[in-house]
């Protein structure tokens, strides 16, 4: 009788593949100042905090839930373009304050109506921040370890740099966009975590990287949130197709010798997380370790229906 075949390992050693695990879908259900009301006839309809927000989604196909007249009475409608991230405005329907405080456990934030349908938080990405927020607390608390070091790239408002801060990393976090630092900075003031290490840096994510690798400088943790298109200070170019490709081998060498994990998302893109997995495949094929791939989704406050919002990879050693 032939001897049942043993169990796929969650890990590869390092010097080899990473195990493939895909598709793997992660789900957002929200939290006490974020949920998901309903969705349809490609639009949202979201609670953040107590406002209630009416936008532009591509991936919302079906018919929407919640009678009109639920969705009449959003506080704030998006109207304009509705193609990926393109420039339209806000319509509010009662008087708003300009900016409002939110929170993520320990982390305080702003949430501010922009000119590009967004509000300063993208929600989907807490399944990645409590997953990083874990690893690193687990790491930092073990005896005489160091704290992680962990960068950022296309850090935004910061969320993903003041989580893992608050769970004991030492932080850079590199935007191109001197208003995305200075949010990220009042939202650490907002949070009171002033006192925590966290490098705000403006500039171009692959000028940044290519120095880091002259320097020698390596990082325990790594995220990656790049756009789909997009200028640097200096007027660097940035085109998703191109330029990622070109940046993954770059930031692979930033990783540390016992680096725990290299985060990868993606949105508004006409591709699949496939590609994105080949792609990190590829860059870590000597690391061992486990690498997931999929989608990032929110399922609605009642846990009925989910939404898709973007793709991600991501790299973990054990």
């Amino acid at each position: 009788m032939p001897s049942p075949a043993s169990p796929s390992p969650l890990h590869a050693d390092a010097g080899s593949p990473p195990v493939s695990a895909w598709p793997t879908i992660l789900e957002t259900r929200g939290w006490s100042d974020y949920a998901l009301l309903d969705f349809g006839h490609g639009r949202k309809l979201e609670r953040y905090g107590g406002i209630v927000v009416d936008r532009p989604e591509p991936q919302a196909m079906g018919r929407p839930r919640l009678s009109e007249g639920r969705w009449r009475e959003a506080d704030a409608v998006f109207t304009g373009n509705d193609e990926d991230d393109g420039p339209g405005r806000w319509r509010l329907n009662r008087d708003l304050p300009e900016t409002w405080k939110m929170a993520f456990h320990d982390v305080r934030f702003l949430g501010r109506f922009m000119s590009f349908r967004h509000v300063g938080v993208f929600p989907e990405q807490a399944a990645h921040w409590q997953w990083m927020a874990e690893r690193v607390a687990r790491d930092a608390a073990r005896p005489g370890a160091e704290p992680p070091r962990i960068l950022n790239l296309f850090g935004y408002t910061g969320l993903a740099s003041l989580v893992p801060a608050a769970a004991g990393a030492h932080v850079t976090h590199i935007d191109a966009s001197k208003k995305a630092i200075g949010w990220a900075r009042e939202n650490q003031e907002l949070s009171g975590l002033e006192h925590l290490p966290v490098r705000w840096i403006c500039e171009d994510a692959t000028k940044f990287v290519a120095r880091e690798i002259k320097r020698g400088n390596t990082y325990d943790g790594i995220l990656l949130d790049p756009p789909k298109y997009g200028r640097g200070p200096k007027g660097e170019v940035w085109d998703l197709y191109q330029s990622l490709p070109e940046l993954l081998p770059m930031v692979e060498k930033l990783l540390s010798p016992n680096a725990g994990f290299l985060i990868l998302t993606a949105y508004a893109i006409r591709s699949s997380f496939v590609a994105l997995h080949e792609l990190m495949a590829e860059t870590l094929e000597i690391r061992g370790g486990r690498l997931e791939s999929g989608e990032l989704v929110l399922t609605t406050e009642d846990g009925a229906r989910a939404l898709s919002t973007s793709l991600f990879s991501r790299w973990s050693s054990k």
